[in-house]
């Protein structure tokens, strides 16, 4: 992981609807900070959003969710991302791109509300995507040990 001492990187879980943020900079942060999330309107407007955040927090590295079947195989979802990340390389040229499988990612968020009194242990519609996207960060630092 020393090659990300200091990046600060933006947890992304791509949503149709909903974009989760989360922040996280290795050898700074304890653990993936809840950054909140992007209602999608239209892909111009996600963009500029992104770039706003990205600037605001510094980010130097992006890691977007991939979400795979169960099996291991991709959907139509997966094609989605991938098209999307396409399009961060495109507008946020300046900015690393790392993808993580995120293959039931939002499942466990809704299992770790339920056992979170932050979250009144309860899922929590508003910011499951956000933990999401925390859990994403967490995979990529995991894979990386």
């Amino acid at each position: 992981m020393s090659q990300f001492n200091n990046v600060q990187l933006l947890g992304i879980d791509y949503g149709e609807k909903v974009i989760g943020l989360s922040t996280y900079c290795h050898g700074r942060d304890p653990f993936p900070l809840l950054h909140g999330r992007i209602i999608v309107l239209n892909q111009q407007k996600t963009l500029e959003e992104l770039a706003k955040v990205c600037d605001e927090e510094l980010v130097e590295g992006i890691v977007l969710g991939l979400p795979f079947l169960t099996d291991g195989t991709e959907s139509t979802m997966t094609v989605k991302v991938r098209a999307f990340g396409e399009l961060l390389k495109e507008n946020l040229p300046s900015i690393a791109l790392y993808y993580q499988d995120e293959t039931l990612s939002t499942y466990e968020a809704g299992e770790r509300m339920k056992n979170d009194p932050r979250f009144n242990f309860k899922v929590d519609p508003k910011s499951i995507d956000t933990l999401s996207a925390a859990i994403i960060i967490e995979a990529f630092i995991n894979d990386r040990k």
